[in-house]
């Protein structure tokens, strides 16, 4: 999905190679919220926090090292984001109108619809699986996520501006875009409420296709409006004084949330900068009471202000839910400082009493991005809440109650403390500048050895204790592993700007640290070390760690050993230096080299173990003795350049015609064969120079015809895969022309490379060296190229394979298959990433940084990316670590089932079966027995403050009927039951007194006060039961038996046959009511029915 591969002509690779089909780019692990973050959405009971950007990446956050990753197959913005509450499932909608759900517990996309007009509202049923969607056209449409089928549904069910205006009686425009829609709370999904563009709010009952109440503009324009003004420091009620042809114009609505938990109150912002608080009781539906229920909140005085974009609310139950916080974003004065401001209001006797008790106004850290809330559970009359705040570039910081109301107590401004969103490998603060991936064999010494480390570790975190602010989301379920078998099979260093530098297993995708070396040691006193590190390398063999900084300083670390007072060697210029100093258990420091004030570009551990490679900028190489704290030797590379070192290898190679012998052996005749430690080095401008690894002496160097800027070298031993091109270019030359080439004056190799002024050539004799098709790689910017080990021993510029790119190459690395280099992976300025084949170097996969992550290639970002053989690339973006693998058939992070779970189905479960109980059971009862067992379940995963009483709150199940078909198309249903029929005659009914039929709702309102609700009479075996009332022909000839002439008695069955159909249509009325009663009881009887079937001996 996100590689383009290009198909080169078919043709027989070499046995070893790479081909396209081994190659599969991307990502599998990621850390960090995204640079580009834009939109909050939360899932309370799953604890769950789902962050949307503007590229198309949704990043999910749980509980500490739960964390989830997806990308869209579009790179588009989501400007709706909503989770399916409990259910697993998280609902997008993209700048393009696609709504997608995701499957959080396997991270794809399951299902998606792509819809015509533009959305312009969107919102979700809390608790069920049916979205509103509001379009520019002013409709409402109704769809349902299918788990079953794992597909979107367009239900038929819809509210368009004409039905609104016809069952209001009010004309509207044809074009009136939707701007929210929100279900009412405790309505069971009946109810939604619509608002429009133009300040329109209607409340739509979907149960009896009618509106129920409409607000607007023109409800403001009745009265003069009472306006609370929150300036800080103030809370006087003014009076409106906005000119009367300010009022005439409709307010246009940006913002909107409920501000009660019973859906009475409504807070609504606007463009304009007001906040109107709406009371939408059933006592203000009268227009003489529309204009004692408004009431309009602004946070500034002045007439050009901001508009209100985010409104949330956090009521207080404290106060009888007549009060809490509203948290709003915008409002204030233009050109005013950025805030959120978070007001404490409460209106004890009615809306009118609207009052602002407190006001705070939090600053941003960055630009603001969005905002949500968490409520926590706690006591009844806890409103405690969590605010998570997003601000640009991708920060997360978390306030909770305690903070925000010790600001609000203070009278001078100060800071209120935050919890901010750490990641687990940290990229800034201080900055990483340099990074390396290491690969351990399993069941090895140094893999056992880290593995006790890290194991250790690992214990100590989890028994230690956390301080500081808790991070509030508990959600997922973290990835386990057995520490029996555990193993550590890869470590990732980081080098940091401030001088430390942190070991981590990535062995299983939640990184854990294994230890942290700090900058500086202050007994040394050697300038310099906290100074930036610029370069790392680690000996998997004998786990020691180099480091080398800005400053030219080198350090060294074991991580194995044991803790107390050690020696640490400090080389210096001037001489060496032992102090003693008191060390932990790992890592140990060994010794400490500061020999030139130079940047140090490379390090490179020998095969020995017992000697490093330096490489600095200044154009010097150092070999450093690490076992007898010694310099062997340092010089220039050569003395024509100062050019920094960019690489370094130190490799042994057999010379079977003694080309590496020093000049007092140069007369000998015998040609013995032995192997000799050597060093290659690549610098800046392209320039190779081999030098023996113990004296310095030089015995080749390789210059390029023209500058080049070089990128890296690599070493191909026993390279099958370019025996072919090497076999192919040897048969191109014929033997005069060897032997020409050989003819050469070769220099004095015990000279200082400052005195060197021509090439040296090692051997007048023709020959090879020992091991068999050893090639040298060359990456520079503009091409890539491959020579033969003899040529560049004989200084011989011409290559065996040269390709010119046509992009600015910047990192590249190289891949093995079958523990043999086989690829070649080059990345570019422009954030392409190209593989290619070693036997021709043609290019077999392509893909891009855009593709994979949605990255931008940024400057320096080569520094810190590293890779392994195995084809994984370890990237760091600003505050984003991502391992992106390369390899079809590689695993080795063990994806998906080391993966840490985004849903928790103990917690569903558990929220299911709360609900399940407070059916049969009252709500207190229920909140005690199913509060515990879920606040027990919580306990394991560290947390307990999960509110069940909202857990399946309100039953969805007859929505499926209810949005079946469009308004006013019902169809009818009869309920169907056993009872033999009774057929009855229309004289057999008494007619004459009015008859009277409760709605169900006033008939479980009334009954509730003595036998519970309706659901709950009909589980404990309640009945009811009713009969006609039949009468004798006597008694009805004496009732209607009238005395007078015929006259008189016409006028009287006339005026009786009126009063009949008067009581014919009250009788069908509420024959109409019962139906829909028999409906809501058939619905009961089958949920009755379920419950039952799972119910088990101990419910009863």
């Amino acid at each position: 999905m996100f590689t383009k591969v290009f198909q080169k002509p078919t043709q027989q690779s070499p046995e070893g190679s790479l081909t396209s089909p081994d190659f599969n780019p991307r990502v599998v692990l990621h850390y960090g919220i995204p640079s580009t973050a834009s939109i909050l959405a939360l899932d309370p009971i799953q604890s769950l926090l789902a962050i949307g950007t503007l590229d198309g990446r949704i990043k999910v956050i749980g509980a500490h090292n739960v964390e989830g990753f997806l990308i869209s197959p579009k790179q588009l913005p989501f400007k709706n984001l909503e989770f399916l509450q409990n259910q697993g499932f998280l609902a997008s909608v993209s700048s393009d109108n696609e709504i997608q759900v995701w499957d959080l517990e396997n991270r794809i996309i399951t299902s998606t619809l792509q819809w015509e007009s533009n959305i312009t509202a969107f919102s979700v049923i809390d608790g069920s699986s049916y979205m509103y969607i509001g379009s520019e056209h002013g409709i409402v449409y109704v769809l349902k996520y299918e788990a079953e089928n794992g597909k979107i549904i367009h239900l038929p069910y819809y509210v368009t501006t004409n039905v609104i205006a016809d069952a209001a009686g009010m004309s509207l425009p044809d074009h009136l875009s939707v701007v929210g829609v929100l279900h009412q709370p405790c309505s069971q999904g009946n109810r939604m409420l619509i608002a429009y563009e133009n300040g329109l709010i209607i409340l739509w009952d979907a149960s009896q296709d009618r509106v129920v109440l409409v607000r607007g503009s023109k409800d403001l324009q009745l009265m003069d409006e009472t306006v609370v003004d929150c300036v800080k420091g103030t809370q006087n009620e003014l009076r409106d004084s906005l000119p009367s042809d300010h009022k005439e114009m409709e307010k246009e609505i940006s913002s909107l949330c409920w501000a009660s938990e019973d859906g009475s109150i409504l807070a609504v912002g606007y463009v304009d900068g007001d906040i109107m608080f709406w009371d939408l009781s059933d006592h203000t539906s009268s227009r003489n009471q529309i204009a004692k229920n408004v009431v309009k909140l602004q946070l500034s005085s002045g007439n050009r202000r901001l508009p209100v974009i985010v409104l949330h609310w956090s009521g207080c139950r404290s106060r009888n839910h007549h009060g809490g916080q509203l948290f709003v974003y915008g409002g204030d004065q233009i050109g005013s400082e950025e805030v959120l401001t978070v007001l404490s209001l409460e209106w004890s006797q009615g809306i009118k009493s609207l009052k602002c008790i407190s006001r705070i106004d939090l600053t941003l850290n960055g630009s603001f991005a969005d905002m949500i809330l968490l409520p926590h559970a706690g006591p009844m009359d806890s409103n405690e809440t969590m605010l998570f705040m997003l601000t640009n570039p991708g920060q997360l910081h978390v306030y909770d109650d305690a903070s925000l109301s010790a600001s609000a107590s203070q009278q001078k401004k100060t800071p209120i403390s935050a919890t901010q969103y750490n990641m687990i490998i940290p990229t800034i603060e201080p900055n990483m500048t340099v990074s390396k991936l290491v690969l351990l064999q399993r069941d090895g010494d140094s893999s056992r050895a880290l593995s006790k480390i890290a194991l250790a570790q690992k214990i100590d975190e989890a028994h230690s204790p956390t301080g500081g602010t808790k991070w509030p989301l508990t959600g997922g379920v973290p990835s386990r592993f057995n520490a029996e078998d555990y193993q550590v099979e890869r470590v990732y260093v980081s080098g940091y700007q401030d001088g430390s530098v942190c070991i981590w297993d990535v062995t299983c995708p939640v990184p854990s640290l294994i230890n942290t070396i700090g900058p500086e040691d202050k007994d040394t006193k050697v300038a310099g070390e906290t100074a930036s590190v610029s370069a790392l390398d680690f000996c998997t063999s004998s786990l020691k760690l180099a480091i080398g900084d800005q400053c030219g300083v080198i350090r060294l670390s074991e991580l194995k050993g044991s803790g107390g007072e050690k020696n640490l060697y400090c080389v210096t210029e001037t001489g060496n230096q032992v102090y003693s100093v008191q060390q932990g258990d790992v890592p140990n420091r060994i010794s400490l080299f500061s020999i030139v004030n130079s940047p140090i570009c490379t390090l490179q551990f020998a095969n020995s173990r017992n000697r490093l490679a330096v490489g600095f900028e200044s154009g010097q190489v150092a070999m450093l003795d690490i076992s007898a704290f010694s310099v062997l030797f340092l010089m220039d590379v050569e003395s024509a350049t100062s050019s920094p070192v960019n690489s370094l290898y130190v490799r042994s190679i057999s010379d079977t015609n003694s080309l590496i012998e020093s000049p007092k052996n140069s007369q000998s005749t015998t040609p013995e064969a032995y192997e000799k430690e050597v060093v290659f080095i690549m610098t800046r401008n392209a320039h190779i120079i081999v030098r023996d690894s113990t004296t310095g002496n030089l015995i080749s160097l390789l210059r390029p015809k023209k500058e080049a800027t070089a990128i890296s070298m690599y070493l191909i031993e026993d390279g099958d895969c370019t025996t072919e091109v090497l076999d192919e270019k040897n048969s191109l030359n014929s033997p005069h022309i060897s032997e020409a080439k050989n003819e050469h004056t070769q220099a004095n190799t015990h000279s200082r490379s400052n005195q060197l002024e021509v090439e040296p050539v090692p051997s007048t004799r023709g020959g090879s060296f020992g091991i068999k098709n050893i090639t040298i790689l060359l990456c520079c910017e503009d091409a890539v190229h491959l020579y033969s080990l003899n040529s560049v021993m004989k200084g011989e510029y011409d290559s065996i394979q040269k390709v010119d790119l046509v992009k600015p190459c910047c990192w590249t690395t190289m891949l093995k298959k079958d523990e043999k280099e086989a690829g070649l992976v080059l990345l570019y300025q422009t954030g392409v990433i190209e593989i290619r084949s070693l036997s021709n170097l043609e290019v077999l996969v392509e893909s891009s940084l855009m593709s994979l992550l949605r990255w931008n290639f940024k400057t320096n970002m080569d520094k810190t990316i590293c890779s392994s053989d195995h084809g994984q690339i370890a990237l760091v973006n600003g505050c984003e670590l991502a391992f992106v693998s390369l390899l079809a058939h590689e695993n080795d992070f063990r994806i998906p089932d080391s993966l840490p779970c985004l849903h928790d189905t103990v917690i569903a479960a558990a929220a299911d079966a709360a609900y399940s109980l407070s059916t049969s059971q009252k709500e207190a009862e229920s909140t005690g027995i199913i509060g515990n067992i879920v606040k027990n379940l919580k306990k394991e995963k560290g947390e307990d403050n999960v509110d069940l009483t909202q857990v399946h709150k309100n039953n969805f199940a007859h929505l499926d009927s209810l949005f079946s078909s469009p308004p006013f198309l019902k169809p009818f249903t009869t309920a169907e039951d056993d009872q033999e029929i009774l057929e009855l005659n229309l004289d057999d009914i008494v007619i004459d007194e009015p008859v009277h039929v409760s709605s169900s709702s006033q008939k479980i309102k009334n009954e509730k006060k003595d036998k519970g609700t309706e659901r709950e009479r009909l589980f404990d075996g309640a009945t009811t039961d009713s009969k006609p009332k039949s009468r004798t022909p006597e008694e009805i000839r004496a009732k209607y038996r009238k005395a007078g002439d015929a006259s008189e008695a016409a006028s009287l069955a006339r005026d009786k046959l009126v009063q009949r159909q008067e009581k014919l249509e009250r009788l069908s009325q509420s024959t109409e009511e019962l139906k829909s009663g028999s409906e809501n009881f058939a619905s009961m009887a089958k949920e009755l029915a379920k419950s039952m079937e799972n119910r088990k001996w101990w419910h009863i």
